[in-house]
């Protein structure tokens, strides 16, 4: 069963949002609905300790760099770079 839920948001992060649900075939509330899924579901595994020990030592290792392109774009100039140049 839905239920409605009222958030506020910065006007520019909502348009920001809805292009991205957009771009994705998605709907803005779908968007949040599994990001909100995905949050509470970490928080019982990690509560559960179902990672493996190595895991937990390697969590966080790895640093993005500070990009506003998503994990896809990274990926795409990473394989461009690697095999074009």
């Amino acid at each position: 069963m839905n239920s409605k839920l009222t958030l506020s948001i910065e006007k520019d992060i909502i348009e920001q949002a809805k292009e991205y649900a957009a771009n994705q075939g998605r709907s803005l509330s779908n968007v949040v609905e599994e990001y909100l899924k995905s949050v509470s579901t970490q928080k019982v595994v990690k509560t559960l300790k179902e990672f493996h020990p190595l895991i937990e030592e390697l969590a966080g290792s790895v640093q993005l760099p500070d990009s506003k392109k998503d994990y896809k774009e990274l990926l795409s100039d990473a394989l461009v770079e690697k095999y074009l140049k």
